[in-house]
């Protein structure tokens, strides 16, 4: 049975589905009538669903709030996130459950194609999520439309919010109120190039973060804080302790690694090699199943920290 707890250490709003992997010789895939690839593979949790895990792995105490279908892989995500003794209170959407098609070539990059599914007019109940609002520490929300009403009641009771802006590129409104609302932001450089430091600037500027990071995969990432100076401190990525497999959920997994280190009162740069760590780990096993455990996150960190 998954523990029901009275406080919670994150609260994360939307952003479950369910990924197929297919695995392919190459990207971009050749244009053919027919492909042969491996096989092929269900894989749930999506960004939300992946923080979710990757939190709750690392000994934090978590629950999930999210819309999905009383469809197949609605039961997916229930059981995953049961595996992984997430508490998850889902609300039944008609729309039905998010879902990806992620193609992985042989090196574990990925191309993905989301099948987001909810109505523009979804919401969550505010008599649903402000309960376990009131008792969380911090909150992360997704960039579901439903999840942005959440902002007012979460500015009211002073909870620290983050999210991911994904691969954002400045320009795209639907990202922006979650960019400008937000205490701690992240956003891929896949998006935003080399526009990345003026977005990072921008979001400081015009918005409530305190922190921005910009995650560039095998090149690192990128931390701007607020009273830190102009120009974002580089964070080298971790070399993967085994082979890389996939790069599903790396992104996910440097989130968990960061929120780790925040709520355990780590300044940026110190949260960003923990998600380093994370992200990195993340990739050697399919389908974002690679969660690290607080005592080998900790403990490769300290193996990095005499390194340096």
């Amino acid at each position: 049975m998954i523990q029901q707890h009275t406080e919670y250490d994150v609260l994360v709003v939307g952003g479950s589905g369910v990924d197929t992997i297919v695995r392919v010789d190459a990207l971009p895939v050749p244009l053919a009538d027919s492909v042969h690839v491996g096989p092929i593979e269900e894989w749930p949790g999506h960004t939300g669903g992946n923080v979710a895990l990757g939190t709750r792995a690392l000994g934090l105490k978590v629950a999930l709030l999210d819309c999905i279908g009383d469809d197949w892989t609605g039961a997916q995500v229930r059981e995953r996130m049961a595996e992984g003794d997430v508490e998850f209170a889902p609300l039944i959407s008609s729309a039905g459950t998010r879902r990806a098609v992620n193609l992985v070539d042989a090196t574990g990059r990925r191309m993905s194609f989301y099948d987001a599914r909810d109505p523009a007019g979804l919401r969550m109940p505010r008599d649903f999520y402000l309960p376990r609002l009131r008792r969380t520490r911090h909150v992360h929300l997704s960039i579901m439309n439903f999840a942005r009403f959440l902002y007012d009641d979460i500015e009211d009771l002073g909870v620290p919010v983050s999210t991911d802006l994904h691969d954002w590129d400045g320009l795209a409104d639907h990202h922006r109120e979650f960019a400008l609302r937000s205490d701690l932001v992240f956003l891929s450089a896949a998006g935003a190039g080399q526009d990345a430091t003026a977005l990072m600037r921008e979001i400081l500027r015009e918005g409530r973060a305190d922190t921005v990071v910009v995650t560039a995969g095998a090149d690192g990432s990128y931390v701007l804080t607020r009273n830190g100076g102009s120009v974002p401190h580089h964070i080298p990525a971790t070399v993967p302790p085994a082979p890389v497999v996939d790069s599903n959920g790396a992104g996910d997994a440097f989130v968990c690694g960061f929120l780790y280190g925040r709520l355990a009162g780590r300044d940026a740069l110190e949260c960003a090699r923990l998600g380093a760590v994370a992200g990195a780990h993340a990739c050697t096993a399919p389908g974002s199943t690679a969660l690290i455990a607080q005592e080998a996150l900790l403990a490769s960190d300290q193996v990095r920290s005499r390194s340096q």
